[in-house]
């Protein structure tokens, strides 16, 4: 079994379960730390995860402050939402609408280049002709559409497969954000904060298509939902945390117990 250890805010590991035991016998960690392991619907202190693995002596460190009280249930113990949100650094609404223009001036060039692949312009030249020959006739105007669109279909889905293709990719690539994301310091992960997979991504995307239905309410979310999810977030169960991967990977790898002394550092 593997456990992950939480502290200051920040979460650590995971370790094996035989490492975390001798650690909190031999006081290097605290039984007032928290711990996870799959399969737990919250987070729970150290001491009460391994009861029989006390410290034979106080920690040699102090233990860190506990969560603010918002952060507890009714019982007083740490809530699986309370924990994640002392744990993450969730990206605001307004740094993610800087993302989304940066992303769209991006996909703006592979858009002009298919535009172009697909005679856009004579298209929309023919309609508006088209549109002027009907003298607003009914019928004439009805068979102007159809044409437009039966000529402008091949495109759109030629977008959309781009436009999917370049958020699914890059959001379960190792940048774990699309280069907007990337450009403002943010990358999406799942809630258990790790890299998620392309199927997932790709629900993600196709998710954002509910918000769009309810007339963007479900982008607004973002704006006052607690871990700061749109509609499409919380359908994929994903999350837009602040930090670039590469940078979080780097503060967790020194994090990690002992660089080979066999101890924990944090």
């Amino acid at each position: 079994m593997e456990v992950w250890i939480g502290r200051d805010g920040e979460r650590h590991g995971p370790y094996k379960e035989a490492d975390v035991r001798e650690w909190l016998r031999s006081g290097q960690v605290s039984p007032d730390d928290l711990g996870w392991y799959e399969g737990m619907a919250d987070w729970a202190p150290l001491s009460s995860l391994f009861p029989q693995d006390q410290p034979s002596a106080p920690p040699a460190f102090s233990p860190p402050p506990a969560p603010p009280a918002s952060a507890f249930d009714a019982n007083g113990t740490p809530s699986a939402a309370s924990s994640v949100a002392t744990t993450y650094d969730y990206a605001g609404f307004w740094k993610r609408v800087g993302a989304y223009i940066l992303d769209a001036l991006v996909l703006w060039i592979p858009n002009q280049i298919l535009g172009s692949a697909f005679g856009v312009g004579k298209i929309n030249d023919a309609y508006e002709q088209a549109l002027r020959a009907s003298n607003n006739d009914p019928q004439l105007v009805m068979q102007a559409m159809e044409t437009y669109v039966h000529a402008m279909w091949p495109m759109a889905i030629a977008q959309l497969l781009i436009v999917w293709l370049y958020f699914a990719i890059c959001e379960s690539s190792a940048w774990q954000a699309t280069l907007g994301k990337l450009a403002l310091g943010m990358r999406v992960s799942g809630l258990d904060g790790e890299r998620i997979s392309f199927l997932r991504a790709t629900g993600r995307y196709f998710a954002k298509f509910f918000s769009v239905l309810t007339f963007g309410f479900g982008f607004l979310m973002v704006a006052w939902t607690q871990r700061k999810q749109g509609l499409h977030d919380m359908l994929a169960q994903t999350l837009v945390l602040n930090g670039r991967a590469k940078d979080v990977a780097t503060r967790t790898r020194r994090s990690e117990p002992g660089s080979g002394n066999g101890t924990f550092n944090a």
